[in-house]
C-alpha cells in the first residue's frame, strides 16, 4: 500500500470511525432511554413495516451511489441524471406504499400499520434529496464532513423522540425520530456540500449508471428482503412483543458490527477503487484490512454474548430479559458481518456487480432453505439458523474473492484464526470470572475491563501485528 494510498485510508478510517463511534455512543444512549420508555410491542410494529420501507429505498438508490463514486470521469450530467431518478422514483416509491399499506395491515391484522407505513413513506423523499450529496463527499473522502451531519441529526433526533416518549407518543415517538433524523441530515447535507443540480438528464449517463447499478439494485432487494425475511414471519407468527423482543436483540448485536462495516464501505470501496487495476496491491490492502477488522468487532461480540444478560438488565429493565439468549446466538452470526461485506466490496472495486447478483441468488436460496428447517423451532430456531447461514455463505463470498485477487476462504480463515482464537480464550476467562457474582452491574464493572486487558495481553503476548496497527493509528490522531 502507498504512502498516499495509507494516508487517505487512514484518514479516512479515523473520521469515518469517529462518526460512527459517536453515532453508536449516541445512539446507544438514546436506545436506551427509549427502550425504557417504550414497549417491545412499540418496537415490533415499527420492525413489521421496515422490510415495505426497506425495498422502496433499493429502489431509490438504484445502486446509482456507488456507481457515482467509481466512475472515473464524473460529469455533471452523471449527477443530475442519478438525482434526478432518485427523486422520481422516490415519488413513485410513496404512492406504491400508500396503496399496499391497507394489505400489510390486513396481513398482520393491526390496523395501525396502515397509518405508520404511509408515514414513513413520505422519508423516501428526503432520503432521495441527500443520495447524490452524500456520494459527493464519499467521493472526495470528506468523511469530516458526513460526521457532523450524522452526529448533530442523531442528537437532535434522538432528543426530540425521547421527549415524545416521555409525553406518551408511543410508536409514534420512533417515527417523529426518524423524520428530525431525515431533515435535520438534509439541510446540513445542503449547507455544507458545495454541490448543486447544474447539469442535464443525459441518456448515455444513464445508461451506465443503470448498467452498474441495476445489479446491484437486484442483489440489494434480494439482500433487503432476506434480511428482514425472519421479522416478517416472527410478525406474523407469533406477537408484536415477541418481534420487538428478537429486534432489540439483533440491534444490539448488529451495533458493533453494523458500526464497523459501515466504516468499511464508506472509505474501502472508494480507496480501494483507485487501485483497482492493480490486484497485487488490492490483495495486500484487501488481506491487511481484513485482519484490522476482525482484531476489533471479534473480541467485541464475543464479549457482548458472554455479558448479555447484565448488559441488557442493567441498561432496559427485565421487560426484556426475554431478548437476552437471542441476543447471545445472533452475536456469533453478525461477528462475521463485516467480513461478508468487505469481501462484497471488493467484487464492486472491480466492477463485477454480476458476480455480487449471482452470489445474492445463491445465498438467499440457502437461507430458504433454512427457513424452512428453523422455523419449526421457533425464534431462537431462527438465531441458530443465521449463525449456521452465515458461515456458509462466507464460504460462498470468498470464492470469487479467490478467483479475483487470490484470497479465497483458506487465506482469510488463516488471517482470521489468531484472533479468533484470542477472542474466545478472552471470553472463556470472562465467563468465568463473572460467574459468582450475583449483581448484574457488578458483573459489567468487572467483565468489560477484564476482557479488554486479557484480550489485550494474548495480543501483546502473541505479537498480533494488528495491535501495533492499533496503536499506530491512536498515534497519529
Amino acid at each position: 500500500m502507498s504512502e498516499s494510498l495509507k494516508k487517505k485510508t487512514v484518514k479516512g478510517v479515523a473520521w469515518t470511525s469517529l462518526d460512527q463511534a459517536l453515532n453508536m455512543g449516541f445512539g446507544f444512549v438514546i436506545g436506551v432511554i427509549l427502550a425504557r420508555l417504550l414497549s417491545p410491542s412499540d418496537y415490533g410494529m415499527l420492525a413489521m413495516i421496515a422490510v415495505f420501507n426497506a425495498i422502496a429505498m433499493a429502489f431509490v438508490n438504484s445502486g446509482f451511489g456507488n456507481a457515482l463514486i467509481r466512475k472515473p470521469n464524473l460529469t455533471e450530467d452523471d449527477n443530475t441524471t442519478a438525482f434526478s431518478f432518485n427523486i422520481v422514483v422516490a415519488v413513485a416509491m410513496v404512492g406504491v406504499l400508500w396503496l399496499v399499506s391497507p394489505w400489510v395491515a390486513r396481513f398482520y391484522d393491526k390496523p395501525i400499520l396502515t397509518s405508520l407505513l404511509r408515514a414513513e413513506s413520505f422519508l423516501l423523499i428526503i432520503s432521495s434529496l441527500r443520495i447524490v450529496q452524500n456520494t459527493q463527499l464519499s467521493r472526495a473522502l470528506n468523511f469530516k464532513a458526513k460526521m457532523i451531519v450524522n452526529v448533530a441529526s442523531q442528537i437532535v433526533a434522538g432528543v426530540i423522540a425521547i421527549i415524545a416518549a416521555y409525553r406518551g407518543y408511543g410508536v409514534w415517538a420512533l417515527v417523529i425520530q426518524h423524520y428530525v433524523s431525515g431533515v435535520t441530515g438534509l439541510v446540513l447535507l445542503w449547507v455544507i456540500s458545495p454541490w448543486r443540480p447544474r447539469g442535464s438528464w443525459n441518456m448515455v449517463s444513464f445508461r451506465y449508471l443503470w448498467g452498474y447499478g441495476s445489479k446491484l439494485l437486484a442483489s440489494g432487494l434480494l439482500d433487503t428482503i432476506y434480511g428482514n425475511i425472519y421479522p416478517i414471519i416472527i410478525g406474523k407468527m407469533f406477537s408484536a412483543a415477541d418481534l420487538g423482543q428478537y429486534t432489540r436483540a439483533k440491534g444490539y448485536a448488529h451495533l458493533p458490527a453494523g458500526t464497523l462495516t459501515t466504516v468499511l464501505q464508506q472509505v474501502t470501496f472508494p480507496v480501494l477503487s483507485t487501485i483497482q487495476g492493480d490486484d497485487q496491491r488490492l490483495g495486500d490492502s484487501y488481506r491487511r484490512m481484513l485482519r484490522f477488522t476482525v482484531f476489533l468487532v471479534f473480541p467485541i461480540m464475543i464479549g457482548m454474548a458472554v455479558l448479555a444478560h447484565p448488559l441488557v438488565i442493567s441498561l432496559v429493565t427485565d421487560k426484556w430479559a426475554q431478548c437476552v439468549p437471542y441476543l447471545q446466538v445472533i452475536c456469533f452470526a453478525s461477528m462475521w458481518y463485516p467480513v461478508h461485506a468487505i469481501n462484497l466490496n471488493l467484487l464492486q472495486v472491480k466492477g463485477r456487480s454480476d458476480l455480487f447478483l449471482r452470489l445474492e441468488i445463491i445465498k438467499k436460496a440457502i437461507i430458504t432453505v433454512a427457513i424452512f428447517i428453523c422455523v419449526p423451532f421457533g425464534i431462537m430456531g431462527i438465531c441458530v439458523g443465521a449463525v449456521c447461514t452465515s458461515i456458509i455463505c462466507l464460504a460462498i463470498n470468498t470464492y470469487y474473492t479467490g478467483k479475483l485477487i487470490h484470497v479465497g476462504f483458506v487465506r482469510q480463515m488463516m488471517d482470521m484464526t489468531p484472533t479468533l482464537m484470542a477472542s474466545l480464550a478472552m471470553g472463556a476467562v470472562v465467563y468465568f470470572a463473572v460467574m459468582p457474582i450475583e449483581n448484574e452491574v457488578v458483573k459489567l464493572i468487572v467483565g468489560i475491563p477484564l476482557g479488554m486487558v486479557v484480550y489485550l495481553a494474548i495480543a501483546k503476548v502473541f505479537r498480533l501485528p494488528e495491535l501495533q496497527e492499533a496503536l499506530d493509528i491512536l498515534h497519529r490522531r
